[in-house]
């Protein structure tokens, strides 16, 4: 199996650290390097081509969610997953709008990282509680459009549910839900999973 290559940034020294410590234990993970800021992380990021960057937002010079904008725009099919220490509305829809794949809190478990990336690079939209409560609770009026069924698919997605296990809590084949996601998305107006669980908190 094809080992997921991981690239850390962080302004912090001793985070790098501990989180490449985390990672190395893991046999399916190899860090490639890290990074202090958004320009570093660029030049690496160029130089190794990762398969997933674990990006934190607030750092000298250029910060996270700029680093992520200018990534995903040479590299869309890098997945970027946000850990940081900020969990407002305003830096987690900017992330998520630069292109993040998900978003984390350092508050969480360090040891489930693992588990998160791997699903991160499997293309799960990796949000977690503590985020989806800093969102809103008001619906977006694009929401008015879908059919009963496709909010509840939406609403699925948002929680961070694979279609898998969207099928199984809704009785419904993954072919049936893959074919929503399309109709969803495009009524919507998102190109991907983590823009649509945004999008549902909106």
């Amino acid at each position: 199996m094809e080992k997921i290559k991981l690239i850390l940034v962080d302004d912090d020294l001793l985070i790098r650290k501990s989180l490449a410590m985390v990672f190395k234990r893991e046999s399916d993970i190899e860090v490639l390097g890290d990074a202090a800021d958004g320009n570093e992380a660029l030049r690496l990021i160029e130089k190794e081509k990762p398969t997933i960057v674990l990006m934190d937002i607030n750092m000298p010079g250029v910060d996270g969610i700029a680093a992520t904008r200018l990534i995903k725009g040479q590299f869309p099919d890098i997945k970027i997953l946000m850990l940081t220490t900020f969990a407002d509305k305003s830096n987690i829809q900017q992330a998520l709008a630069a292109g993040a794949d998900g978003y984390l809190v350092k508050t969480d478990k360090i040891v489930d990282l693992p588990i998160k990336l791997r699903a991160a690079t499997l293309g799960v939209g990796i949000l977690e509680p503590q985020v989806l409560n800093a969102l809103t609770q008001k619906e977006n009026e694009a929401l008015n459009q879908l059919t009963p069924r496709e909010r509840d698919i939406t609403r699925l997605v948002a929680q961070g549910m694979k279609n898998k296990e969207i099928a199984g809590t809704l009785f419904l084949s993954e072919g049936t839900i893959r074919n929503n996601l399309v109709v969803i998305m495009e009524k919507m107006g998102v190109e991907n999973r983590s823009q649509l669980g945004l999008a549902y908190f909106e």
